[in-house]
């Protein structure tokens, strides 16, 4: 799941490309622009690391807003990756049209609940029949019923998660995360250095979340974990928080220039 917010650096927007998965920061990268290249760049970062550990390591799907840089981002560094769009976007991007309306405003959102709720293809178009029908006779508002008509073209968009039962279908995990990314960068008051400062500042605020420490009723409750590290992967290597951090961030020096010198010189 990925998603991309602007930000500040020294006074020029910049943006941090971010992706997720249960619970945990996979990815969080620097782009000067949004526009696919430069996401590109970001979000291949995520990639080169994730084929580090496992050279063989494709995403079958990822979950992204209908930003299209984003999307042709992915693809350009998976080429067989099926992408899902978020639902959620869909439905707040309706809602937004019909606040004023309370009685339309209810009508609409269990309605597109409903069809999100769909248990395959078929029931899904089906309903999406329906409720297009239904807004062509009840809902007057010019630009409200033309965003329900474009759900007609998305839908092919939304239904290839029916394909891919584990896929994520909303935004949800990744806006959780950039819910917390936000209140940093704003107490901060945003990046003040370097381009390179501002990147080892991402990297240390994804670490920080990932092996944060839940607190003692969470860690009571089924699967007793202590941390999103260790939701994501299963096992910790240390009780003690920091020294889980510790243990996984370290390499022994593998990787590091100076440790490809020495191999270099003994080779």
């Amino acid at each position: 799941m990925s998603d991309e917010k602007h930000t500040w650096l020294l006074g020029h927007r910049v943006y941090v490309a971010t992706t997720v998965a249960i619970g945990c920061f996979l990815g969080m990268a620097l782009a000067t622009t949004a526009d696919t290249e430069s996401l590109c760049q970001a979000y291949g970062e995520f990639a080169q690391e994730a084929q580090e550990l496992n050279p063989d390591y494709v995403p079958d799907t990822v979950n992204t807003d209908g930003w299209e840089a984003t999307q042709q981002a992915w693809q350009r560094l998976f080429p067989t990756v099926t992408l899902v769009l978020c639902f959620l976007h869909t439905v707040l991007g309706i809602q937004r049209l019909c606040r004023r309306y309370s009685q339309l405003y209810e009508t609409l959102t269990d309605n597109l609940w409903r069809l999100y709720r769909s248990v395959n293809r078929r029931q899904f178009a089906q309903r999406l029949r329906r409720l297009l029908e239904w807004a062509k006779t009840h809902v007057t508002d010019a630009p409200l019923r033309q965003k329900l008509l474009n759900l007609k073209a998305k839908a092919p968009h939304f239904m290839v998660a029916f394909d891919f039962p584990k896929a994520y279908r909303t935004s949800n995990q990744v806006d959780r995360l950039m819910d917390y990314q936000d209140r940093l960068l704003y107490d901060m008051r945003y990046f003040h250095g370097t381009s390179e400062s501002a990147h080892q500042a991402l990297r240390a605020m994804a670490l920080l979340w990932n092996f944060h420490p839940y607190c003692r009723k969470i860690q009571t409750l089924p699967p007793f974990s202590a941390s999103p590290f260790e939701d994501l992967n299963g096992f910790r290597y240390h009780d003690n928080w920091l020294h889980n951090l510790l243990i996984a961030a370290s390499m022994n020096g593998r990787r590091s220039p100076k440790h490809e010198k020495h191999k270099m010189q003994q080779n």
